[in-house]
This record gives structure tokens, sequence and C-alpha cells, in this order.
């Protein structure tokens, strides 16, 4: 009899720890599946981004290292 008891608490025991396992996998997966669409989000900003800076048109103006002293040096 005390052997039934302990093995019913025992399947109690991992029944519960598979339910823990199950609810935190599902939050996981369910965090995982968020960071998958920020991330595709990043991608097509940065791709965005990119394609502008490409797109924007050189300075007429020296870089700094570029110019000229003036003339009182």
């Amino acid at each position: 009899m005390q052997q039934e008891h302990d093995l019913h608490e025992n399947l109690i025991i991992l029944e519960t720890k598979v339910a823990y396992q199950d609810r935190t996998i599902e939050l996981l997966n369910e965090s995982i599946i968020e960071q998958q669409f920020e991330l595709e989000k990043l991608k097509k900003q940065i791709h965005y981004l990119s394609k502008k800076l490409h797109s924007i048109e050189p300075s007429n103006l020296a870089m700094p290292h570029e110019e000229t002293p003036p003339p009182h040096y």
C-alpha cells in the first residue's frame, strides 16, 4: 500500500514538472518568435538606411584633413 502511495506521489511530481516544463518551453517559443519579428524589422531598417546613405550625394566641402590651412599659419 505504501509503495502505491509513493508511486502515485512520484507520478504527480513528474506530471507537475512536465507541466512546468511545457509552459516554460511555450514562453521561450513566444519570446523567440517576438525576437525574430524584431530582428526582421531591424534588418529592413538597416537595409533602408544603407540604401538611403548610399544615395546621398557627396558634399562639395573638403574634409577637415584635406583643407589647406589659413594664410596666417
